[in-house]
């Protein structure tokens, strides 16, 4: 019974290996399929301003005793969803989609993303990159953190940082919105959008984004919130315009 076991152990994970390595060769057809962008010189630009109507929610203070170190970092540690200055929203993931992007690759940025566990809590909380881009994770806390990485499109993940340790890295292979959540504090949480073309951003504290290098031709463009969904809009872009386009929460 116990060789019957192991020999079913090892098939499963034969399997799983194959999967993986079918997936990834795939991906590399698909990305080898591509023809890389040439910027013409006629290139839009996209900006606005996320703002928020209505009664405005407080964010909520989190109860951190279960570790006292968390305590003594941050004690007054507060939810993040809501983000902005007076009647502005940010921490909203701006992004384009287009089948015609999807024909196209694009220059790979050589520059890793940082995501910190800083305060007992991540920094920043909402960001962008690109697939197959480096991130690293630090923890700059003196207690311990487990980075747990969600993802609907890109294998699970997670792995336990120690205190004031070196950092992690890790590359998401697909495009995909992922949830970073650390297994020993519950409330920290960060989100990750992915994509496989740089037309992505992050509005500020006073609700603005730019998204610029944009090619002329027709996008929905959507703006994602972790609270409040997500919303959409259908535009055209002629080359060399500067389109402003505001969304409403």
């Amino acid at each position: 019974m116990t060789a019957f076991r192991l020999l079913k152990i090892a098939l499963v994970v034969t399997i799983c290996f194959a999967v993986a390595a079918l997936s990834s060769a795939q991906d590399a057809r698909i990305l080898s399929a591509k023809k890389p962008y040439v910027r013409t010189g006629h290139e839009a630009t996209l900006s606005g301003t996320i703002r928020f109507t209505g009664k405005r929610p407080k964010n909520v203070r989190i109860v951190t005793w279960a570790d006292p170190i968390c305590h003594k970092v941050n004690p007054t540690l507060r939810t993040e969803w809501m983000a902005g200055k007076k009647r502005q929203l940010a921490n909203v993931l701006i992004s384009i989609k287009s089948e015609m992007l999807d024909a196209y690759s694009f220059e790979q940025p050589s520059a890793p993303i940082v995501l910190d566990h800083r305060g007992c809590r991540y920094l920043p909380h909402v960001l962008g990159m690109r697939v197959g881009q480096p991130l690293l994770i630090f923890n700059r806390d003196p207690t311990n953190h487990n980075t747990h990485a969600v993802s609907r499109n890109n294998p699970d993940w997670n792995q336990t940082q120690l205190a004031e340790t070196s950092s992690l890295e890790h590359i998401f292979k697909r495009p995909d919105i992922v949830v970073f959540k650390c297994n020993q504090h519950p409330w920290e949480k960060a989100y990750v959008g992915v994509f496989d073309h740089p037309f992505f951003a992050v509005s500020d504290e006073l609700g603005n984004y730019k998204i610029e290098g944009l090619p002329p031709g027709k996008y929905t463009v959507v703006a994602w919130h972790e609270r409040f969904g997500e919303q959409t809009e259908e535009i055209t872009v002629v080359p060399g315009e500067g389109r402003n386009l505001s969304f409403i929460f």
